[in-house]
């Protein structure tokens, strides 16, 4: 199969080397020219929890008309990242190709649907599966639980089946599922919890969750997110979302969301996807959203600094 990753950060390059070293044709895109080059001359480098090798045989471009027509498009980009890459792809993909976008936070389909019709489009949800960049060419896997993926319309089709295969082959714990919206609310829940609150604050998820004042602030803007939930009939597996949010947290207490990582690098976040989504929703449902309001103001305004220069 012919795939194209388009946005080959840490987790993009994780999906690139894994599906390559299964022998597909695979082309990294990315705007990043270091990480392009040095793919391109040396090949790139994975180790941890998918095993440790150095992949030779991945394409590698700044442009996607480069790789043309594919099979398969992944959209790993940021959420902010999705409509460019959807814009992209929409000149050369043909009526067989697939796009399967997987992003923290909401709206990732709706992006992609200014570009194309939905037809074609699946979603997926990275659960539990850290990765982090140690350099241009060199990705570390910190964890694989799930990829889980859906159609954005809803229910189990042959091609969905035969896209979690690929996946499956090439070393992931992927499913498909057939309502893949309930299952991106629940991370947006995870998302919400930990993201701006370990940012704000500084920390990792498990000192979050053992400052009482400040887990109480991430709760409640879980909470916010969770009521606009219910009132969009989203089908949650659980009637106690802080138990759930708090098991996930436990499984991860040293990790930092990439929220928080983002800022430490000094640049810009998936804010408006995650915390910054609920007052967006909540002022359309009639929800009062203080917590997500308060704690993506603040995200918000160190953002500001970031593009000004400041430090």
């Amino acid at each position: 199969m012919k795939i194209a990753v388009i946005g080959v950060g840490a987790m993009g390059s994780i999906y690139a080397g894994l599906l390559a070293n299964k022998g597909h044709e695979v082309w990294a895109i990315d705007t990043w020219l270091d990480h392009i080059n040095t793919i391109r001359e040396k090949g790139l480098r994975i180790e941890g929890a998918s095993g440790y090798c150095t992949l030779d045989t991945i394409n590698a471009s700044t442009k996607l008309a480069d790789a043309g027509t594919c099979d398969l498009y992944i959209i790993a980009t940021k959420a902010s990242g999705v409509g460019s890459a959807a814009q992209a792809i929409a000149p050369l993909m043909n009526k067989d190709s697939l796009i399967l976008t997987i992003q923290n936070g909401l709206g990732a389909g709706d992006r992609i649907a200014k570009f194309m019709p939905i037809e074609n489009v699946l979603l997926g949800v990275a659960d539990g599966f850290g990765a982090s960049m140690k350099g241009p060419g060199h990705a570390h896997h910190n964890a694989m639980n799930l990829i889980r993926l859906g159609e954005m319309t809803g229910g189990l089709t042959p091609r969905l089946e035969h896209v979690a295969a690929i996946w499956q082959d090439a070393g992931f714990n992927a499913r498909a599922f057939e309502d893949i919206n309930q299952l991106i609310w629940e991370k947006f829940l995870c998302n919400v919890t930990f993201s701006a609150a370990c940012t704000v604050f500084n920390c990792t998820v498990g000192e979050l969750m053992n400052n009482p004042a400040h887990w109480e602030i991430a709760l409640g803007a879980m909470q916010e997110a969770y009521s606009i939930g219910i009132a969009k009939n989203i089908a949650f597996s659980f009637d106690d979302p802080k138990a759930y949010v708090t098991a996930f947290g436990s499984k991860m207490p040293d990790a930092r969301p990439s929220m928080l990582l983002d800022h430490l690098a000094h640049r810009p976040s998936e804010l408006s996807a995650i915390n910054g989504q609920v007052p967006v929703m909540g002022q359309v449902m009639g929800i009062a959203t203080p917590y997500n309001e308060g704690l993506t103001a603040v995200v918000s305004e160190r953002e500001a600094g970031f593009s000004m220069g400041a430090k």
